[in-house]
């Protein structure tokens, strides 16, 4: 099968020159394994294939699906063409999170699969749309063997789950689950200052439908969402795919530091309130303080008013995002970068306001579920070995759904761990074991 296109180096991304099928090496290397399961990667190709113009920046090569914009459109549009070209029952419920069905989506103890397919900022192709790809290519997989289920089955898609118009991540989920009001909701900007209900109904969405949805979830008996891993653990193993044991805590804060506008080539250096000095020293100490925990920090977005080129700033807004392995070390990596903020605010005469905009705690996926797909994978083909197990920083739609569902992850190997980038790729027979991972998975939990 062939993915994207290659780059110079012949490894698979989300951008580059032509595509290696048209070199007649798409069947090259292909393993026993993967020869089984040649109906789901032939639709996954022609699936990846019409995917993956959508939303595409010409002058990145990333990916720019923001939420409720053209682009998410053309992503929904297609989420549904292949549920009803696959006979599924195609709904979205009442937070825009889309649901393709087999089966009764009544019955209960339904068995789910999905991702998102929204991207960050000029973002790779893998992030989300893999997942959702892999679901589809997994039931037609499932289809070729004749596999009989004894349980519903549902592809879904978790709208916004980046939250890169927002500033929020994961809101299609976390409105399901309860853990974001709709009065927070409403309240959520984009840069441009439209609210969340506006962007909503502009796209032909009620906003004032949305919000928990439990009876939805009590429906739910698992859901197993694939991913590309956004490190290199699997690389290092040496495996194709992985099991996720857990995500770290992880959280979002808001820096405002402000000083006083003032012309910058007249003002003395002694007389000036410059916040960027502030800003600047912060993020220098979110990287001692992250080194000294082991955890992680990063100031990765920031915005400055009135933001001229002669002119010293009046306000430096700046974002935090921390992960750590678990509570303690983000605690003192987020108060150790607080308390050295104030300390320069301090002695500059900058005030500074610090919010928390999003956390999460550590998500330690269901041991029973988690073990359950440990079982299935390692007794595959008579090979009887263990799939690696390991935690991730990243934040997903599993661990939101944790709390109110039975939920587990499978990772896809990523040879150079990039993510939340143009240069993010999986290899193309990782991408096909990853699918025959995820389809003897629904299998083992959903057909007799």
């Amino acid at each position: 099968m062939s993915l994207p296109p290659a780059n110079a180096n012949g490894a698979v991304n989300g951008v580059g020159a032509e595509d290696r099928a048209a070199s007649g090496t798409a069947t090259e290397g292909r393993t026993a394994a993967e020869g089984r399961a040649q109906g789901g990667s032939a639709s996954f190709q022609d699936m990846w294939r019409e995917l993956l113009p959508v939303g595409r920046h010409q002058d990145s090569g990333g990916y720019r699906r923001y939420a409720w914009t053209g682009a998410d459109a053309d992503c929904r549009a297609w989420f549904r063409a292949q549920a009803e070209a696959r006979g599924l029952s195609y709904e979205v419920d009442r937070n825009g999170n889309q649901w393709a069905w087999l089966g009764d989506p009544l019955a209960g103890d339904a068995v789910v699969a999905g991702s998102h397919l929204d991207s960050v900022p000029d973002g790779g192709a893998f992030d989300g749309p893999l997942g959702v790809v892999s679901s589809f290519a997994a039931l037609d997989e499932l289809r070729r063997r004749g596999a009989e289920f004894t349980r519903p089955l549902a592809i879904g898609n978790f709208g916004d789950e980046e939250g890169a118009r927002f500033g929020l991540a994961c809101v299609g989920s976390r409105l399901a689950a309860g853990q974001l009001t709709v009065e927070a909701a409403h309240r959520l900007r984009d840069g441009d200052g439209i609210t969340l209900p506006q962007a909503m109904e502009a796209a032909g969405y009620d906003p004032d439908a949305i919000g928990p949805d439990p009876e939805r979830l009590a429906r739910i008996g698992a859901f197993v969402e694939l991913h590309v891993e956004q490190g290199r653990a699997l690389d290092l193993t040496g495996d194709p795919v992985g099991i996720a044991s857990a995500i770290w805590p992880h959280g979002r804060w808001r820096f405002d530091f402000r000083g006083e506008a003032n012309h910058a080539g007249t003002t003395r250096l002694a007389d000036r309130r410059d916040p960027m000095l502030t800003y600047a020293e912060t993020v220098l100490a979110a990287r001692r303080e992250a080194e000294l925990a082991g955890a992680l920090a990063t100031f990765g977005k920031i915005s400055v008013e009135p933001n001229g080129v002669n002119a010293i700033p009046s306000l430096v807004r700046g974002w935090l995002d921390s992960r750590a392995a678990d509570q303690a070390a983000l605690d003192a990596v987020v108060s150790g970068v607080e308390r050295a903020a104030r300390e320069h605010a301090e002695r500059a005469g900058i005030d500074l306001d610090v919010v928390r905009e999003s956390f999460t705690p550590v998500v330690e996926f269901e041991h029973a579920l988690r073990d359950e797909l440990g079982r299935i994978l390692a007794g595959r083909d008579g090979a009887d070995r263990a799939v690696p197990v390991l935690g991730t920083g990243a934040g997903h739609d599993a661990g939101i759904l944790s709390a109110s569902v039975p939920t587990a992850m499978l990772f896809v190997r990523n040879p150079t761990g990039i993510s939340h980038s143009p240069a993010e790729h999986a290899g193309e027979d990782d991408c096909v074991a990853g699918v025959i991972a995820l389809a003897d998975v629904l299998e083992g939990l959903a057909c007799s």
